[in-house]
């Protein structure tokens, strides 16, 4: 299979005027195979990066992607993917408070295995985000979007084997940014994939082809936005696929088996 064929089209410690962003956790129903991936939409100038931590006694090993030291999406040795999107903004429970300069996805991705457990991390260490969502999934086919809307905090699970989410809240629409097209665009080619065989990596990652954010030019702000890199995991094997800024030709493929082996950390720039 020729994964370079794949062509596609936040809020942990930074914000953004030119924003947008996709998810998507799936299931093959057919082999409980299980995918997830994303589209983020940013800055092109950004460097963004990879960064592999390795396990410890205290720490799992895990995989990030993002920039500026936050981790804005990624999976760890048990299985555990997170990534997060922008939402219009709500109030967050009374008590909790925003990350505040904290790289909370490196540090729920070193600590925990399972959604149950990040969600009990983000309780127990009363942080919520007033404008943002986050999707955890793992790899026992679990998986949920937790939001905090007018104060309290809402859980949408996975149904119907696939997971999605966009730039509006999924509990509450009506706030802003619904509809979506790149919501309806990304369920819309889950629902023909449901259709055929047995899915494959390639099948997977076309879902996202719709909801990909060609570079445009902000002449306010004087530089170009758009889909700064595509990833997309296969967590069942545990295969991690990066597309820089939709150039096929730059393609980052890891073997995560064999990279959470290894004992030193290690950067790859986008």
């Amino acid at each position: 299979m020729n994964y370079l064929k794949i062509l596609l089209p936040i809020i942990l410690g930074i914000s953004i005027s030119s924003k947008a962003c996709s998810i998507v956790y799936f299931i093959d129903e057919k082999t409980g195979t299980i995918y997830v991936a994303n589209n983020e939409d940013y800055w092109l100038d950004t460097k963004a990066y990879v960064q592999y931590m390795p396990a410890s006694k205290k720490e799992i090993a895990r995989v990030w992607y993002g920039w500026r030291k936050f981790a804005q999406g990624g999976i760890n040795q048990a299985g555990l993917f997170f990534d997060a999107a922008i939402t219009p903004k709500q109030s967050i429970p009374k008590g909790y408070h925003a990350p505040n300069g904290r790289n909370i996805g490196d540090e729920i991705l070193a600590t925990c295995k399972t959604i149950k457990e990040a969600l009990d991390f983000l309780e127990n260490e009363k942080i919520a985000i007033p404008s943002g969502h986050m999707m955890f999934g793992d790899k026992h086919g679990n998986a949920v979007v937790v939001e905090w809307i007018a104060g309290k905090r809402t859980l949408n699970y996975i149904k119907n084997n696939v997971l999605i989410a966009t730039n509006y809240l999924l509990a509450k629409p009506e706030a802003g940014g619904y509809p979506c097209y790149r919501y309806e665009s990304i369920q819309k080619r889950i629902d023909i994939l449901k259709q055929g065989e047995v899915v494959s990596f390639l099948g997977f990652g076309n879902t996202l082809g719709g909801a990909a954010v060609p570079p445009n030019y902000n002449l306010e702000n004087e530089k170009a936005s758009g889909t700064l890199y595509s990833s997309f995991i296969n967590i069942t094997e545990m295969k991690l696929f990066i597309v820089p800024k939709l150039d096929n030709n730059k393609v980052i493929k890891l073997d995560l088996n064999e990279w959470f082996l290894k004992s030193k950390r290690k950067k790859i720039k986008l």
